[in-house]
């Protein structure tokens, strides 16, 4: 029988920053590899780019006093291996999971589902009515849409985004 990881998640201090950022980038170099061979490089450029960049000031704007985040730091054998960001919305009942990662070395041992477990078990600790996450429908994107499946997530809509050059 399969022995229970043991993790543990705590709130965010900013020192974890360079840990996290090495966590970020390492998860997110295939989905932005996965992006720059779907759109090729002359789209990736102009349309995309910029925007994988700011993944990283995103993160690091989450350890500011004036955040509405909640970012969370996941350890195991006091390591840190992934972190989960999620904000509560109370006025409209609404919680979110926000940027999001786990190393890929640890991947596939219920990491990324224990993590939204927590953050899902915040939003319902204050009374929301509702949790969403926003994530890709490429395949780059199946072992988070398959973790979130896993932590409950069930109704999706689908969109599509199309570039084209000029």
């Amino acid at each position: 029988m399969e022995e229970k990881l043991k993790i543990n998640i705590r709130k965010a201090k900013s020192d974890d920053l360079p840990i996290l950022e090495a966590i970020r980038a390492e998860a997110f170099a295939p989905v932005f590899e996965s992006f720059r061979q779907i759109l090729g490089d002359a789209i990736y450029e102009t349309a995309q780019k910029r925007e994988d960049e700011d993944q990283g000031r995103i993160l690091a704007s989450m350890f500011s006093s004036e955040t509405e985040w909640f970012l969370y730091v996941v350890e195991s054998n006091g390591e840190a291996v992934g972190f989960v960001s999620f904000r509560l919305d109370e006025a409209n009942q609404l919680g979110e999971i926000g940027l999001n990662a786990v190393r890929p070395a640890e991947s596939g041992k219920g990491i990324g589902t224990r993590m939204y477990e927590f953050a899902l078990s915040k939003m319902k600790d204050v009374g929301l009515k509702v949790a969403m996450v926003a994530t890709g429908g490429d395949e780059s994107h199946a072992p988070a849409r398959k973790a979130y499946e896993k932590s409950g997530f069930n109704v999706s809509i689908p969109s599509v985004w199309m570039c084209r050059e000029l």
